[in-house]
């Protein structure tokens, strides 16, 4: 190689150096009510942490605070908005005052695996209606999602073999849609957080939970409840975690990148090992003896029945606040018809 051109050379280096952007070091907080050996913290939250800090090759690293050590699970959207947390785990029922319109994927029969709803509210959330009435008032972006599988009851005392045994039941819901469930079938909904849910339980405040089947175990549950029904539709849960826009706007684009298609891929992957570990899971409590039934036929069919009034009350409620409930009721059935769901 000539002398001229080796400088040619070496000058294009130096000028590539120069002009390739390159991360800047950034540590950010993320904040969530989990403690931190939950099934879900495993399969969203962490692997979605290190995949971003592998992308951006150790560039972006994060502080995580789980176990409410922040604040409540009720107030992480706050703390999310005020730069207390970068990132929180922002669940939207348990604000579902400021995000009413993501309880359209909380209502009972709307799909039967985590993935289905996981999709769905996925599109609603980013680009849907979901996305103009929740998350863009809020100033606040979707990171990762996922629905949980069909919620069931469970009863510490009173197995549910007659619509009379769900009578003044009094059972942990995370309000909202979850309410409307509960009342439609005669039984008394109690809103709380799920770390809450032990010590009420072991009180005798509540006579049971209505719950994926996972976080009966994650909460120690397990220990208290003696009965569940069996393939039941009463409901699911968003598990969300968002950024503010502001904390978003800061980042660089390759950053910006690199979280997005980081969600994409652990939102797939969560989903999955969600409804993957469902059958594994009710074994367990089998083990425990937690005894499973299904509701009797015509007990079956009459709850049914009454469930399934329950997508059209909430869409009512919404249509009387300006919220297009049913507008956001209907989009998101077909977002789950087109998908076969």
């Amino acid at each position: 190689m000539t002398r001229t051109l080796k400088a040619a050379c070496l000058a294009a280096t130096a000028l590539c150096a120069l002009t390739t952007p390159s991360l800047a070091q950034t540590k950010l907080r993320v904040a969530d009510s989990f403690p931190g050996g939950h099934y879900l913290v495993k399969l969203i939250i962490q692997p979605w942490m290190a995949e971003v800090t592998k992308r951006t090759n150790g560039a972006v690293t994060f502080e995580y605070f789980p176990s409410q050590q922040l604040g409540k699970a009720a107030d992480m959207l706050k703390l999310t908005q005020t730069g207390v947390a970068e990132i929180g785990y922002v669940a939207p029922a348990y604000v579902s005052d400021k995000m009413v319109a993501s309880e359209v994927a909380m209502l009972p029969g709307g799909f039967k695996t985590s993935c289905e709803g996981t999709r769905a509210y996925l599109q609603t959330a980013r680009n849907g209606l979901v996305a103009q009435q929740d998350y863009a008032p809020n100033k606040i972006k979707l990171l990762l999602a996922v629905a949980l599988p069909p919620y069931q009851i469970l009863t510490a005392k009173t197995a549910i073999a007659s619509e009379q045994d769900l009578k003044g039941q009094k059972l942990r819901t995370t309000g909202g849609a979850q309410d409307l469930t509960l009342r439609s079938i005669g039984a008394t909904p109690v809103r709380m957080a799920a770390p809450e849910t032990y010590e009420s339980l072991s009180r005798g405040t509540l006579d049971g939970v209505l719950f994926p089947l996972d976080s009966v175990i994650s909460y120690n549950v397990d220990k208290l409840v003696k009965y569940s029904t069996e393939g039941e539709n009463f409901g699911s849960f968003i598990v969300a975690y968002s950024i503010s826009d502001q904390a978003w706007a800061k980042l660089p684009p390759e950053t910006q990148k690199a979280m997005a298609e980081a969600a994409e891929e652990v939102n797939r992957s969560a989903c999955a090992a969600v409804d993957q570990q469902e059958a594994e899971t009710k074994q367990k409590l089998k083990d425990a003896g937690v005894t499973f039934a299904p509701l009797p036929a015509a007990m079956k069919a009459s709850v049914a029945t009454k469930l399934g009034e329950v997508g059209a009350e909430w869409a009512k409620g919404l249509d009387g606040r300006g919220k297009k409930g049913s507008e956001v009721l209907k989009e998101f059935q077909g977002i789950l018809k087109a998908a076969g769901g």
